[in-house]
């Protein structure tokens, strides 16, 4: 297992934006064109793209699916996509237009036994998104708080056959104040599998320590704010990293 940068588009009305732990009312526009902001950063050498739906995840439906599709065929990169993903057909619709992986977020929580379901018939092509808000699980666009922990979640899945969990710590997203590196250990621990960590990340020296805890099964890292801000590129991340 290689540690992975995986820079993220989130889509909203059709623009790159940026919400602010999740608020839809704090959001800033980065671009015009998911589609043009993936390129780019495959031409800084991206091998995976991380695509939030962020109107399919309020809306529950897919709504800027066609900006991932494209991303997928057109750019001969491995893309993963999340939000508003509540069916089957959904899945299939990705998967079967290059998408990678799909990931299964507020879904997971309602109706696991669907989500188990998906997992067993589309194996590696499933992640399980787990975004927590102080150890216990978020769910619709952050929207409302569960009584679900986080780590028993994804324990439940990874016992269920989920081999890569995208864990989100709410409090550090898009607040470019570092990552949770305890809650994202933990949750790696917990499954025994596969953690992409999301959130919080605002600087290269963030990426190296999370690189540090590679070991206990932390697969890469989702950037987001940092490089929309400037702090950093893609190139000299990707640079600096390896």
């Amino acid at each position: 297992m290689t540690f992975t940068l995986y820079p993220a588009i989130d889509m909203r009305g059709g623009k790159c934006v940026r919400l602010l732990q999740g608020d839809y009312d704090k959001e800033t526009i980065y671009g015009d064109s998911p589609f043009d902001m993936a390129k780019s950063f495959v031409e800084q050498g991206a091998k995976w793209i991380h695509m939030v739906d962020l109107d399919g995840a309020k809306d529950g439906k897919r709504v800027n699916d066609q900006f991932v599709i494209d991303a997928a065929k057109k750019l001969g990169v491995k893309v993963q996509i999340g939000g508003g993903i509540r069916q089957e057909e959904d899945i299939v619709h990705y998967l079967e237009n290059g998408v990678t992986r799909v990931i299964l977020g507020s879904v997971a929580v309602s109706n696991p036994e669907f989500a188990m379901e998906m997992i067993r018939k589309y194996g590696k092509g499933i992640a399980i998104g787990i975004d927590a808000k102080n150890g216990l699980v978020a769910t619709h666009g952050w929207l409302s708080t569960s009584e679900v922990k986080a780590v028993e979640l994804g324990k439940r899945f990874a016992e269920a056959g989920a081999e890569t969990f995208i864990f989100t710590d709410i409090a550090t997203d898009g607040m470019l104040s570092g990552p949770n590196i305890e809650a994202i250990e933990e949750m790696a621990l917990a499954t025994k599998k596969e953690v992409i960590a999301s959130g919080g990340v605002s600087s290269i020296e963030d990426l190296k320590r999370l690189k540090e805890i590679h070991s206990k099964g932390v697969g890469g890292a989702i950037i987001g704010k940092a490089l929309y801000e400037g702090r950093f590129t893609l190139e000299e991340a990707l640079g600096k990293m390896y």
